[in-house]
This record gives C-alpha cells, sequence and structure tokens, in this order.
C-alpha cells in the first residue's frame, strides 16, 4: 500500500491522540472515515477532527472498499467482536487494549484472524517508544546481573463513577484499563511468562477492581509485582528492574511522551537517559505501516495478547473475582 487508509470504529476519546493526530504527524496513514453508533455523534465527530466520510454504523465503515486498517477503540466487552468482524470483512486491525475480554475469548479471537491473511496488533503503544527499546537492551546487556526482582505500576487517580471502566457488563476494571500495561512491560522486558502466586483487589464497583496488587514468579525465581489503581489520590506510573549487579528504574514507561527517563545504578555509579518525547503513538503508526508494507513482525501480535490475557484471568481468579466477559 502506498498509503494506508484508516476507519475508526467509534466516535472514542482515545482516537485522536491515538491515531488521528498520529496519522497527520507520520507519512503513510491517512484517517479517511469514523462510525458511531449514532450518526449525529459520528458526523459531529469527524467535523471536529477533520475526517471526510461518516458511515452510518459499524457494520457500513466494515464494508468500506477504501479503508484498509480498522482502528478498533470500543468497550473492553466488545474489542474481541468487532476485531473478528473487521477481518472477516477483509480489514487489518489496530485493537485497542486489552485484546479481549479473557484468555479464552482471546484464542477464540486469534483463531478466526488466522483463518484469514490479516494483520492485527494490539495497540500497546508504548512497545514501540524507543524508551521500551532501550530498556530491554540494558537488561539484555547483563550490565544488572543476574534479574532477582521486578516491578511496575500504573496507577491514576479516581475515574468518574459513570466511566464506563468501572461497568463490568463492557469487562471494566483497573487492571483492564491501566493494569494491563504493567503486566505487558515485565513480560517484555524478560521476555518469559510468569505464574501469579496471588493477588489482592479493592472493589470500586461489585465485582470490578478499582485497585489490584499482584504478585507473580518468572522462571528462575524473578519475582514479580504489579501495581494498578484507578482510584488513586495521585498518578504513579513506574517500572523496577533488579539485578544482583545493578538496578533499572523508569520513570513514567506508559506515556513516554510526557516525559520519561531511565535511571541505571550500577557499577558504583549512577547515569540517567531521556528519550525523545515523540508521542509513543506515532512510533506505533509507523511500525504497522512497516509491518503492513514491508512485512516486519509484529510486537504485539496475536501469540502476545494471548498470554497477556492469561496473566490477567490468573489474576483475577487469585483475587476472587470472576473473569471479565465480553459483552453480550
Amino acid at each position: 500500500m502506498a498509503e494506508i487508509r484508516i476507519g475508526i470504529l467509534g466516535a472514542a476519546g482515545i482516537a485522536p491522540g491515538a491515531i488521528i493526530r498520529p496519522a497527520l504527524a507520520v507519512d503513510g496513514a491517512v484517517v479517511v472515515a469514523v462510525a458511531a453508533r449514532d450518526v449525529n455523534d459520528a458526523r459531529q465527530y469527524a467535523a471536529e477532527n477533520g475526517i471526510p466520510k461518516v458511515h452510518s454504523g459499524y457494520e457500513e465503515l466494515l464494508a468500506d472498499p477504501d479503508i484498509d486498517v480498522i482502528y478498533n477503540p470500543t468497550p473492553n466487552g466488545l474489542h474481541g467482536k468487532w476485531t473478528v468482524a473487521a477481518v472477516q470483512s477483509g480489514k487489518h486491525v489496530l485493537a485497542e487494549k486489552p485484546f479481549t475480554a479473557n484468555s479464552d475469548e482471546a484464542r477464540q479471537v486469534a483463531a478466526a484472524v488466522r483463518e484469514t491473511d490479516r494483520t492485527v496488533m494490539e495497540a500497546f503503544h508504548y512497545r514501540y517508544h524507543p524508551l521500551m527499546g532501550r530498556a530491554i537492551e540494558i537488561v539484555k546487556s547483563g550490565e544488572l546481573g543476574d534479574l532477582t526482582s521486578v516491578e511496575s505500576g500504573f496507577i491514576t487517580a479516581g475515574r468518574p463513577r459513570d466511566d464506563i471502566r468501572w461497568n463490568l457488563a463492557l469487562a471494566g476494571g483497573g487492571l483492564m484499563d491501566v493494569g494491563c500495561y504493567p503486566v505487558h512491560l515485565l513480560r517484555s522486558i524478560l521476555g518469559t511468562e510468569p505464574t501469579v502466586r496471588s493477588a489482592t483487589a479493592i472493589q470500586g464497583e461489585p465485582d470490578v477492581d478499582g485497585d489490584m496488587t499482584i504478585e507473580l514468579e518468572f522462571p528462575g525465581g524473578i519475582a514479580g509485582r504489579v501495581r494498578s489503581s484507578m482510584m488513586a489520590k495521585s498518578n504513579e506510573v513506574y517500572a523496577t528492574i533488579t539485578g544482583s549487579d545493578g538496578v533499572l528504574e523508569i520513570a513514567n514507561p506508559f506515556l513516554p511522551h510526557n516525559g520519561s527517563s531511565i535511571t541505571v545504578r550500577a557499577g558504583g555509579s549512577d547515569r540517567r537517559e531521556t528519550p525523545t518525547t515523540e508521542p509513543s503513538y506515532n512510533f506505533q503508526l509507523r511500525a504497522l505501516i512497516d509491518v503492513l508494507n514491508n512485512g516486519t513482525p509484529v510486537l504485539t501480535g496475536l501469540d502476545d495478547a494471548i498470554a497477556n490475557m492469561v496473566v490477567i484471568d490468573a489474576a483475577y481468579a487469585a483475587a476472587g473475582l470472576g473473569v471479565r466477559q465480553p459483552t453480550r
């Protein structure tokens, strides 16, 4: 494709930062259409964001032959349904995290995708930013020695009570919303899959976690901890990787465009590295373009998405909460 044409599935608040502005900043992609459940909402959204075409419903958007890629920012419980519908309509998909409501659904979606020749990328945008690549490079270099423990947290101030992220029927919860990021980061840093040893949740709504702490164990006896919250008094976003010879600390790993850093304490000295503040969403879009045009591997593909949902499911079970279910 000379230029990737993107359609947005829903008038979502995340889309301007996640895909509309990146498409203006990155060569090789353009947002051409949007659909919403209410066509009037779609028209207003299109006017506000400079999108040339409006469709009256999701199915009409998927049927548009002038769209190559669907950006799917629907509520969590609908991610799987519309990702499958999109690939079966011949579209590639950039699917917002979490990939699905649970790991069983993730496997079902992956199986449906593999019956097509379409590409699906889970939108863990931070993974494509140079900050994350550099952190992985340092860990793999052996500078920290043998890893002993890893921890990451995405802790945010309280969400309004009418926010869909509190809605169990839409597969809501703090772990689904922000906690999926630190789970993904630790898995990506280590390149292995953990076992959930325990999890403790504070419910913000019945059966909906507002706050959770997960204790993990990675192969080799490496201890792990994930912290997530959407009911804290202030924001805290971090990762700490500890080894026998040093410590790596990442400030603001999931929103590096808001300012982030890597601090390494090893060999009796400290150093601090500050990466670019170019939005991580730009890097994600460039990666998608490269995948579709050049066949480069997808960092956040189907197997990775399933593995992340396996950890999330195990954490919900350990915390005494049921796994999230697709929206019917």
